[in-house]
C-alpha cells in the first residue's frame, strides 16, 4: 500500500468519524434518558452511563395502561398507513415513472414539472383544502360517511400516498432510464409485449431504487403527524408518530423520559424495516450483476 493510499483512508477516517460521533451520540442520549430513573427533568448534563438504570419508563411506555391503545395497537396503526402508502405510491407510482422515462408524449415535460411542484409542497399547506375534499366525498357518498372515511387510518394512508408519489415518481424514473433500452428492444424482437417486458426486465433491474422509493414513502407516513392529528380524530386510529408530538407522553412538559422511551420504541420497527430493505437490495445487486 502506497503513501497515496493512505492518505486518502486517513482522510476518510477523520470525515467519518465526526459523522458518526454526530449520529451515534443523540441516539445514545435517547437510550440514556429512557433508562436513567434519576432523570426526572430537562438534563442539565451529559451522561455516559444510566446513573440509576432502570427499564420501567419502556415497560410504561409499551403498556400504556391509563390510555385506550397499548403501543402495539399504535404500532398496528401506524405500519398500516405506512406499508399501505407505500405500496400505492410504488402501485400508482411506477407505471406513470415508466411511462415518463421510455413514452413520449404530448405534456412530457410539463407534466413532471408539475409532479415536481407537487413534491416540494409542504404536506401542512394543503391540509385544510384535502379535508374539505374527504368533507365533500363524505357528504356525496353516505357510505363513506358511515364508515367514517375522513377519520380512520385509510384516509391517512391515501393522503400520505398522493404526498410520497411525486418523489417516488421522479426516484422511479431515474431507475428506468437507468436501464439499457436496448434490452426492451430485444425482448419486443422475441415477440414480448411492452407490459411483459417491464415485469421482467425493466422492474427486476431497477429494483434497488424502487425499494429506496418504498422507503421513503414510508418514512414520510411513518413519522408525519401534522395532517394525523386533523383527520385522525378517533383516539383507536392515532399512530405512534402522533402519540409523541402529543402533550401525554410529556412533549410539552418536562417529561423527557418518557418521551424517550416512547421515541426509542418508535425506532425498532424502522431498524428492522432498513435491515430487511437491506438484504434486499443486496439480492437485486447481486442478481443484477449475474444478468450482466
Amino acid at each position: 500500500m502506497d503513501r497515496s493510499t493512505r492518505r486518502g483512508q486517513l482522510a476518510s477516517y477523520l470525515v467519518l468519524v465526526p459523522v458518526a460521533v454526530f449520529v451515534i451520540v443523540p441516539i445514545w442520549i435517547l437510550v440514556i434518558l429512557a433508562t436513567d430513573a434519576s432523570i426526572t427533568g430537562l438534563p442539565d448534563s451529559f451522561r455516559l452511563w444510566p446513573a440509576d438504570p432502570t427499564l420501567q419508563r419502556l415497560v410504561d411506555a409499551w403498556v400504556r395502561p391509563d390510555l385506550t391503545l397499548d403501543f402495539l395497537g399504535l404500532l398496528r396503526n401506524s405500519l398500516f398507513v405506512a406499508g399501505c402508502a407505500a405500496g400505492a405510491s410504488l402501485l400508482f407510482g411506477a407505471s406513470m415513472a415508466y411511462a415518463f422515462a421510455r413514452m413520449r408524449f404530448p405534456g412530457n415535460r410539463a407534466g413532471l414539472v408539475a409532479i415536481l411542484a407537487g413534491a416540494c409542497l409542504p404536506l401542512i399547506a394543503l391540509a385544510v383544502p384535502i379535508y374539505f375534499i374527504f368533507l365533500a366525498l363524505e357528504n356525496s357518498f353516505p357510505a363513506l360517511r358511515e364508515f367514517g372515511l375522513r377519520g380512520s387510518t385509510v384516509a391517512l394512508a391515501i393522503l400520505y400516498a398522493a404526498f410520497a408519489m411525486p418523489l417516488c415518481v421522479w426516484l422511479m424514473r431515474s431507475a428506468f432510464r437507468a436501464v439499457p433500452a436496448d434490452l426492451e428492444e430485444a425482448a419486443f424482437v422475441e415477440g414480448a409485449t411492452r407490459a411483459v417486458a417491464f415485469r421482467r426486465i425493466t422492474l427486476p433491474l431497477a429494483a434497488p431504487s424502487i425499494l429506496v422509493a418504498a422507503l421513503v414513502a414510508f418514512l414520510l407516513a411513518y413519522s408525519e403527524f401534522a395532517l394525523a392529528w386533523l383527520f385522525a380524530t378517533k383516539e383507536e386510529n392515532e399512530t405512534l408518530a402522533m402519540e409523541l408530538a402529543g402533550a401525554q407522553i410529556g412533549f410539552y412538559s418536562t417529561e423527557w423520559g418518557p418521551t424517550a422511551a416512547h421515541a426509542l420504541l418508535m425506532t425498532i420497527p424502522v431498524v428492522i424495516v432498513f435491515l430487511a430493505l437491506q438484504r434486499l437490495l443486496l439480492r437485486a445487486n447481486l442478481a443484477t450483476t449475474a444478468t450482466d
